[in-house]
């Protein structure tokens, strides 16, 4: 088997700075037991719902509907998503083991910003602000700076080199080390998803939005990036984090073996992420040519009548 190594800075055989707490072995129950409810990313996920919520109630007191499809998406795989892999035990685990960590990745950054994005927030909150709050949030999406981050190609280039960044070199390690990165990194996770996956396939307003085919291109160009990486760190024949896993002293795992398993879930769970997302895109593209063709439907409809009604006037 072909043997690729990280960059060396990643793998420093120096001992750990901090000492991680030992979770118990890792089990179905534990993800329960170890379940933690008093995290700000908690309290920033219950607070995200409610308004939410609290907007699409807003527009049905008023008379207007809302697709309960938009709803169920942002709360349930975009927020229950994140929670999933923070609030439940898994974040008892993140440190201790490399799979659980991938696991956190694939959710964070391709999983629920994809679902955030289709519940259209954005949206929402411009159908229900009132005027000044309104102009002032058109501001911000048009302003230079969202202009140039979500941009697709820019997007598409923080999307693709964050990871490559973060396990190829000491940041890694400095994650693993202090816990506050650590937290930083799901944050970022979330924010570099969202960047990327908003423009593609979501459905608020955005400026500089690309058409159809060079979103399909962009995302099917994403693919090959997850598999390299999986491949990368199945392969490789350091342990990324240097000693950090080892000096856990974890009885019931094997590093190398969950470095393997780790690596296969960012390999495979990129592929099938990106393959049905891409048909996601595929049916946006469908229904939006529909749309196209009954709006010059009607337009030739109404040229019709007008030119008949003059037939007949003459």
């Amino acid at each position: 088997m072909l043997h690729v190594d990280p960059i060396s800075a990643a793998t420093s055989a120096a001992a750990p700075t901090v000492t991680a707490a030992t979770p118990p072995p890792f089990t179905v129950t534990s993800v329960f037991t170890e379940t933690r409810l008093d995290s700000w990313l908690a309290v920033g996920l219950v607070l995200a719902a409610g308004i939410y919520l609290y907007g699409v109630h807003r527009l049905r007191i008023r008379g207007d509907r809302w697709p309960v499809a938009r709803t169920v998406f942002f709360i349930g795989p975009g927020l229950g998503g994140i929670a999933a892999v923070t609030v439940s035990g898994l974040h008892a685990y993140d440190t201790a083991l490399l799979s659980v960590h991938m696991v956190q990745h694939m959710v964070l950054s391709m999983i629920s910003p994809i679902f955030l994005a289709l519940g259209a927030p954005m949206t929402l909150a411009l159908r229900t602000l009132p005027q000044r709050p309104r102009r002032r949030l058109l501001a911000v999406v048009h302003s230079r700076i969202v202009r140039v981050y979500t941009f697709p190609l820019v997007a598409f280039t923080i999307f693709v080199v964050n990871p490559f960044a973060l396990y190829f070199t000491d940041l890694y390690r400095y994650t693993l080390e202090h816990a506050w990165a650590h937290e930083l990194v799901h944050a970022h996770f979330i924010l570099t998803g969202c960047v990327f996956f908003w423009p593609l396939l979501g459905l608020d307003p955005l400026p500089g939005r690309w058409p159809y085919p060079g979103r399909a291109l962009l995302m099917l160009l994403s693919v090959p990036f997850h598999t390299v990486l999986g491949l990368t760190i199945m392969q490789s024949s350091t342990l990324f984090g240097g000693d950090w896993y080892p000096s856990l002293g974890l009885t019931w795992a094997d590093p190398w073996a969950d470095q393997v398993v780790a690596g296969g879930i960012l390999w495979a769970g990129g592929e099938v992420v990106s393959v049905t997302m891409l048909a996601v895109l595929v049916v946006q593209w469908m229904r939006q040519a529909e749309r196209e063709a009954r709006r010059i439907d009607r337009d030739l409809d109404r040229q019709e009548a007008r030119q008949r009604a003059a037939e007949a006037a003459s």
